[in-house]
């Protein structure tokens, strides 16, 4: 059993921030930073806490863009910290393309404090969480003739193969640092490549580009949401809900 776990804050409301820390204040649990800065955060969660046995980042931002970003920089760098994405609302895409990025836990907000507390308990013992919603999507969800491969829907989009790869890199949270190590080309040529992607997709920023290549990998119900590759069922655990749904 665990005796100590170091948990960090990260959002840009403090007044959220200071709730969680509130909830999560324990003899278990200790806060030790509470932080509206994701590269300052990654900078801190490289380094392991002393007498500690374990150390969770909880990820609690406005929008589903920016903690997904958050998480894309705290694993861009090695660390032993796990990461919880709090979410506002749960989204099948959004789910998947957060355990592809790398994180340990997805926690929908409408959880109430005790089962939030021993979801965060499960992940520092090295469990993994996800939203009830998901098991119920996963059993469901059937290859999609009309979406097809990514990789087809991609080059329909007028991708090239080596932008496809560098989106393939994206969707696994990879920086640019490590994509144009990846291939051997420079950074400023991974940039004109992303820029060339978010152009020829028709969208924003690099979350809206992984997001459109889960959605054009697998159909969920009702929709033509994406799974990406996620944790096998054996290996996560739905969030605990005490009645109420997480």
């Amino acid at each position: 059993m665990l005796k100590t776990v170091h948990i960090s804050l990260l959002g840009k409301n403090e007044i959220a921030r200071e709730g969680l820390r509130k909830i999560l204040s324990s003899e278990n649990f200790i806060i030790k930073n509470s932080l509206s800065d994701a590269a300052i955060m990654s900078q801190l969660a490289s380094k392991a806490p002393d007498n500690a046995d374990a150390h969770v980042v909880v990820i609690d931002y406005s929008s589903i863009e920016e903690s997904l970003e958050a998480c894309r920089l705290l694993t861009a760098r090695p660390c032993d910290a796990r990461l919880v994405l709090l979410a506002e609302k749960y989204e099948f895409e959004n789910v998947a393309l957060a355990f592809q990025i790398g994180v340990d836990a997805v926690i929908i907000k409408e959880i109430s404090c005790e089962p939030l507390i021993e979801s965060i308990s499960l992940v520092a013992l090295g469990e993994k969480v996800f939203p009830s919603q998901l098991a119920d999507d996963l059993g469901s969800c059937v290859p999609s003739s009309e979406t097809g491969d990514w990789r087809g829907s991609a080059s329909d989009a007028g991708l090239s193969a080596r932008e496809i790869d560098i989106l393939e890199s994206i969707m696994g949270g990879m920086a640019n640092k490590v994509i144009a190590r990846k291939f051997d080309i420079c950074e400023a040529t991974v940039k004109v490549h992303v820029k060339a992607i978010l152009r020829k997709l028709g969208v924003e920023n690099r979350t809206q580009a992984a997001t459109w290549a889960v959605k054009h990998s697998v159909s969920a119900p009702m929709q033509s949401a994406g799974a990406a590759t996620l944790p096998m069922l054996a290996e996560i655990r739905p969030s605990p809900s005490y009645g109420q749904a997480a």
